[in-house]
């Protein structure tokens, strides 16, 4: 049985839940998230706590207890609080740059890279080489940062690219590192 999926969620003030038999739909100041919900379990509410309720043991219902309370109170905090993800531009002449609410890349191509966020997807720049990507979903904010950052994968030689801020990239020597080391 999953630890996680005991736990309690809190509902803070100002989101409502309904629900019906396949489908939890989370509403709060930030937007709205709908999850279906898996055979084989039950969302309780009762004084402002959601809980995960096993109907039907089987196989199934083990795997996905933590995985369902976790979605859910996703839900919750993204309606509340939302997600943010950073990504930091490192290279020379490497930068972004906001035209209305497109994001537009130099990257080291022969053309500028323009990105559309998806509804629900805001992206800011920060002097040059700092990106945000903030929203209520926490899937969809994940997806587009790892969008971006495929664009530019960093590079282990000199550590030039597109990375998570606070991500660590191993670096490697160089032929000349390699050949006088021998």
């Amino acid at each position: 049985m999953s630890r996680i999926g005991k736990l309690p969620i809190a509902l803070p003030e100002g989101v409502t839940i309904e629900m019906t038999d396949q489908l939890i739909t989370v509403k709060g100041p930030k937007g709205e998230l709908k999850q279906p919900i898996l055979p084989g379990f039950a969302i309780e509410q009762d004084d402002g706590m959601l809980t995960i309720v096993i109907k039907r043991e089987n196989v199934n219902t083990a795997k996905y207890f933590g995985l369902l309370r976790t979605l859910v109170a996703n839900m919750v905090t993204g309606v509340t609080a939302g997600f943010e993800k950073q990504l930091e531009i490192r290279g020379v002449g490497f930068r972004a740059a906001m035209q209305g609410s497109n994001l537009v890349l130099n990257l080291g191509f022969s053309h500028p890279i323009t990105i559309t966020p998806p509804e629900g997807i805001t992206l800011a720049v920060a002097n040059n080489t700092q990106l945000t990507v903030t929203g209520y979903d926490k899937q969809k904010v994940g997806a587009v940062a790892a969008q971006i950052r495929a664009l530019k994968k960093p590079e282990p030689y000199k550590g030039k690219g597109i990375i998570y801020a606070g991500e660590h990239v191993r670096r490697k020597a160089g032929k000349a590192a390699a050949k006088g080391a021998a």
